[in-house]
C-alpha cells in the first residue's frame, strides 16, 4: 500500500517541498481508511525521513518529538484537542527547524473545533506547519478552506488498484473485479475481496427481483456499506454492457450477469444506475442503508415495467 500512497500528488508534493511549503496544507483523499497512512508518508516525505530511518519509524509509531497527530487514531478532534495544539505550537522544535501538527479525519471535526483552530492555522508560530486530512472538503469550513493549501487526490486507476491488490492479495481470486468495481477507492477493492464475493453476489440477488424485501434487509445490515453499492455499480455496468452487446468490455461476465442483462431492458439498466446515484448521495447523508436499497429496487423495478409496456 505504500508505494500506491506514495503515487499520489499529495506525497510527491510534500516530498519536493519538504520543510519549505506551506505552513498550512490540506489533503483531500476520499479514502478515509487509508487518510492516516496517507498523511504519515506526507510527514516523512516533510522532514525527508528516509525507509527504516529513526525518524520514519517514529513517525509511523507516531512519536516523533516534532510531529504530532491528532486525535487519536479512530477518534474525533475535539475542543480539548484544539486548545492542545494551540499550547504545543507556542513550544519551539526539539530535533529539527520545524514542527509540524498532522490533523487527521478534519472532516468529521465540529464547526466550534474548526473556529477555534482558524487563528493558529491563519497564523502560526513561525517553526509550526499544519497538515489536515479530510475525507470529503465539503466538510471543511470555507474559512478554514481559505487559510490552507488544498491538495486533493483524485481516486485512483483501475491499473493501479489491481498492481496494488496484486502486491498485497496476490493469492486471492477476484482481483480484476474488485479493482474494477473499487471507483478508485482502495480500501473499497479490499472489501469487495473479502467475504469470497458475497457483494456481488448480494447485488445479483437483489437484481433478480426475488424476495426483495428479504434482501434489502440483509444488506442493510451489512457494515461495508461502499463496497456493496459500488459491487451493485459494477453489476448493473456490466449488465448494461452486455446487454449492448459489448460484453467484451464488462469485469464480470457470469451467467447472473447475463441473465440480468436479458431480464432487463438497456434502457432500464442506465436509469438504474442513476437510481444507485441517488442512493449513494442519500447513504452518504446518513440515511437508512436498507431504506435506500429497497427504494432503489422498487424505482428499478417500476421502471423495467415501463420499458417492457413500451417495447
Amino acid at each position: 500500500m505504500k508505494e500506491l500512497l506514495r503515487e499520489t500528488t499529495a506525497y510527491r508534493a510534500f516530498a519536493r517541498e519538504r520543510e519549505g511549503g506551506a505552513h498550512a496544507a490540506l489533503v483531500v483523499f476520499a479514502d478515509e481508511a487509508y487518510l492516516r497512512p496517507l498523511l504519515k508518508e506526507c510527514a516523512k516525505a516533510f522532514f525527508g525521513a528516509e525507509d527504516g530511518s529513526r525518524e520514519a519509524k517514529l513517525i509511523d509509531g507516531e512519536s516523533f518529538t516534532d510531529c504530532l497527530f491528532f486525535p487519536a487514531a479512530g477518534e474525533k478532534l475535539t475542543a480539548e484537542d484544539g486548545a492542545r495544539i494551540i499550547d504545543e505550537s507556542l513550544l519551539k522544535p526539539v530535533e529539527r527547524s520545524k514542527k509540524l501538527f498532522v490533523l487527521d479525519a478534519f472532516h468529521t471535526a465540529s464547526a466550534i473545533v474548526q473556529n477555534k483552530l482558524l487563528k493558529v492555522l491563519e497564523e502560526p508560530p513561525a517553526h509550526v506547519c499544519f497538515l489536515l486530512g479530510a475525507a470529503a472538503e465539503h466538510s471543511v469550513l470555507p474559512t478554514v478552506l481559505s487559510r490552507a493549501k488544498l491538495c486533493t487526490v483524485p481516486p485512483f486507476s483501475e491499473e493501479e488498484i489491481f498492481r496494488a491488490l496484486t502486491r498485497e492479495h496476490g493469492g486471492e481470486t477476484g482481483l480484476k473485479e474488485a479493482a474494477a468495481a473499487s471507483g478508485g477507492i482502495y480500501s473499497v477493492a479490499e472489501s469487495l475481496l473479502g467475504g469470497g464475493g458475497e457483494n456481488f453476489r448480494l447485488a445479483e440477488a437483489l437484481l433478480s427481483g426475488r424476495d426483495t424485501e428479504k434482501i434489502c434487509r440483509e444488506i442493510g445490515e451489512r457494515k461495508d456499506k461502499r463496497a456493496f453499492l459500488s459491487a451493485l455499480r459494477l453489476v448493473l455496468r456490466d449488465a448494461a454492457f452486455t446487454a449492448a452487446g459489448q460484453g467484451r468490455f464488462a469485469a464480470r461476465r457470469g451467467e447472473a450477469v447475463r441473465a440480468i442483462a436479458e431480464e432487463y431492458p438497456l434502457g432500464c439498466l442506465l436509469s438504474a444506475l442513476g437510481f444507485l446515484s441517488e442512493a449513494e448521495r442519500e447513504t452518504q447523508f446518513n440515511a437508512n442503508f436498507g431504506q435506500c436499497v429497497l427504494k432503489f429496487a422498487m424505482q428499478t423495478g417500476k421502471e423495467k415495467e415501463t420499458w417492457q409496456r413500451l417495447s
